[in-house]
């Protein structure tokens, strides 16, 4: 049995950290640089983004990998470094997460399409492969196959995962509501069809993240629920729909407001519950008291 599946059995809703590439941001990083190169560059702000997230009370935390594939690392000519700065990115959160917290490798969309022609199966395999292996050897506990859109490349970062590392594998897609009222990601995949396919990649845990704040994951939550086979659910969600505040992107949602929502994503089926773009340590420490209050309410 896997440390998430274990703890969940004993915790039965488990809170995950917060935003990486905003933090980032805010601590320096440059449009057009290269956020897994400030593993090595600036490791120490890289910690303490990390730690940031153990202290506000998460009981698992992600990797600076988002970008780490051998394939987008190309863009800045990086390719090479794949399994050094994947390794790296596990190795600072494994030291902040101690032996409490779990790490979860995160690994984004290579930003490639199979149906365009721009990529064969192979490479974007072995990119994978090779983030992967960095990412375990690093430390980490779990890969989390994050704010893909396309279920082919889901399906060939979920095998590298699998036949690389061995360790579980959670798989979260980003949606996107259409002027219908429907949800789908880029690629037209809605929640449901989502959560059938990725019952056959043999995922481990399988949720949603990025692209809504709670409010809109509540639906979205519920349609999983509905084919998902009963396994954990993971949301990883927005602080509110992004705003454009004197030239720079603004979220919205307060500590409170997310916080207030909790209950309700309990109730719709979330399992592990965190924050993506615009939240921070302090709303995911509101969170975590909003579960803990949650949970001791049910005793």
């Amino acid at each position: 049995m896997g440390k998430i599946i274990e703890l969940l059995q004993s915790k039965k809703v488990l809170l995950s950290d917060g935003a990486w590439g905003t933090f980032l941001q805010q601590k320096g990083l440059k449009t057009g640089e290269c956020p897994e190169m400030w593993n090595i560059t600036h490791r120490d702000d890289v910690l303490a983004i990390a730690k940031s997230y153990v202290e506000a009370g998460s009981d698992m935390i992600e990797t600076n990998s988002f970008g780490g594939s051998a394939l987008k690392l190309s863009h800045y000519n990086l390719s090479a470094k794949c399994y050094e700065l994947n390794r790296e990115a596990a190795v600072i959160s494994r030291e902040a997460a101690g032996s409490e917290a779990i790490v979860l490798g995160s690994v984004g969309p290579t930003g490639k399409f199979l149906m365009m022609g721009d990529v064969t199966e192979e490479e974007l395999y072995n990119s994978f492969k090779e983030q992967c292996r960095g990412l375990a050897d690093g430390g980490a506990d779990a890969i989390c196959i994050e704010t893909f859109y396309d279920l082919e490349e889901a399906r060939i970062a979920v095998a590298a995962a699998k036949d690389y590392t061995g360790l579980e594998i959670i798989c979260t897609f980003t949606f996107d509501k259409t002027d219908e009222g429907a949800y789908n990601t880029m690629m037209g995949v809605n929640p449901a069809q989502m959560a059938a396919e990725l019952n056959k990649y043999t995922v481990d845990i399988i949720g949603t993240n990025c692209g809504n704040g709670f409010a809109g994951m509540l639906e979205i939550i519920r349609e999983i629920r509905g084919v998902n086979g009963g396994k954990p659910l993971l949301v990883h969600a927005n602080a509110g729909l992004p705003q454009l505040n004197d030239g720079f992107l603004a979220y919205p949602d307060t500590p409170e407001l997310m916080a207030s929502l909790v209950p309700e994503m309990i109730k719709a089926g979330a399992d592990i519950i965190g924050g993506c773009c615009g939240t921070t340590p302090t709303h995911i420490n509101a969170m975590r008291r909003a579960i803990d209050s949650y949970m001791n309410k049910q005793l």
